[in-house]
């Protein structure tokens, strides 16, 4: 009887962890082979190994033959394997019942969370509020006592006062909840609430391209737009609606200019005054001490000629900016799709 020599641990094994090493395992296995280890594992540890699995990506062939010594014969002949949400979805389907492979994926796949209370806490407050002031008041109170307690406290604040107290009044009076009931809660969301909300909330596609105007130059963005309103006028109407320009910072409250000027690179600030219209550049430096403002006009006369583009994309940086301190809650910007004034 011959016995086969040990093939010598590839260097590349180094950089791949336990984890990953059983995940590659299994998925060469396949659904053949695995069947009976998956069945061994807990749902915890078959998220974890799928998610592994899923962002396995390309594994060498040499890793995996080392891996499966006993198959070396049968494994050596692959280019490599390739580990995808797809692939481990399939792999999963051959081997536990689709109800559950389906909930596995939807906790492996999503940014948003590992749990289903992982993926409520980043649902807005407002969208949340909305739909559990239809719920029976004892139920909101067993999903808002497992939620942060700093969402939860935004979520009862959106809710009908008279509604919010009563949900006071039972998380109060609530005693440990039986698994069961959080298991029906929490499916109850993922068919209804996630399932709706995913379909609800695709993006306006006006609103991606009024973001890519916005960063466009000023001459290809004119000359879309125009074009755009000879074949589809309402759509250039709302995409210019949407957009935020360089223009709309004149509209911001002093204390909001301050706020940009005093993170902005003095550099940049002064290419993109220096292309500004002067009511711009006098909203600029009435934010600024008399010395300040005195060193950002001595700076813009020092640059000389400078290119219209270059002004432009100053410009679009401090657009840039802006939008960014207004993400950060630092400043209000007045928002064009509004008449009421300003957003947070």
């Amino acid at each position: 009887m011959s016995v086969m020599t040990p093939i010598a641990e590839p260097p590349e094994l180094k950089r791949y962890s336990g984890l990953q090493r059983a995940a590659m395992l299994m998925l060469a296995l396949g659904q053949e082979h695995g069947a009976s280890i998956w069945e061994q594992l807990s749902t915890d540890e078959i998220k974890e190994l799928s998610s592994a699995i899923a962002q396995l990506g390309r594994v060498p062939a040499n890793v995996v033959e080392h891996l499966l010594i006993s198959f070396s014969g049968e494994v050596s002949s692959m280019a490599s394997l390739h580990g995808s949400y797809e692939t481990t979805e399939r792999l999963l389907r051959g081997v536990l019942p689709g109800e559950k492979v389906k909930d596995i994926m939807e906790d492996i796949r999503g940014p948003s969370g590992r749990t289903m209370w992982d993926k409520l806490s980043n649902v807005n407050e407002s969208v949340l509020a909305a739909y559990l002031k239809n719920e029976y008041p004892q139920t909101v109170a067993v999903i808002l006592s497992k939620l942060s307690s700093d969402h939860a406290a935004r979520v009862l604040s959106e809710l009908p006062q008279d509604f919010s107290t009563d949900v006071i009044m039972r998380m109060l009076r609530m005693d440990t909840v039986q698994k069961e009931v959080i298991q029906e809660v929490e499916q109850t969301l993922r068919t209804e609430f996630m399932s709706n909300l995913s379909r609800s909330q695709r993006r306006d596609p006006h609103e991606t391209m009024a973001e890519i105007f916005n960063a466009l130059d000023r001459s290809s963005e004119e000359a879309m737009l125009a074009a755009l309103d000879d074949r589809a006028p309402e759509a250039a109407e709302r995409i210019r609606a949407l957009m935020f320009t360089f223009d709309d910072l004149a509209n911001l409250l002093p204390a909001a200019i301050s706020a940009i000027v005093r993170n902005a690179d003095k550099r940049e600030m002064a290419l993109a005054l220096k292309g500004a219209p002067d009511p711009m550049k006098q909203l600029f430096f009435s934010t600024m001490t008399e010395r300040a403002a005195k060193l950002m006009k001595e700076e813009m006369g020092s640059m000389g000629p400078v290119r219209a583009r270059d002004c432009e994309d100053a410009q679009t940086a401090m657009v840039r900016l802006a939008k960014s301190l207004a993400d950060r809650g630092e400043i209000m910007l007045v928002d064009p799709k509004s008449d009421d004034g300003l957003i947070y």
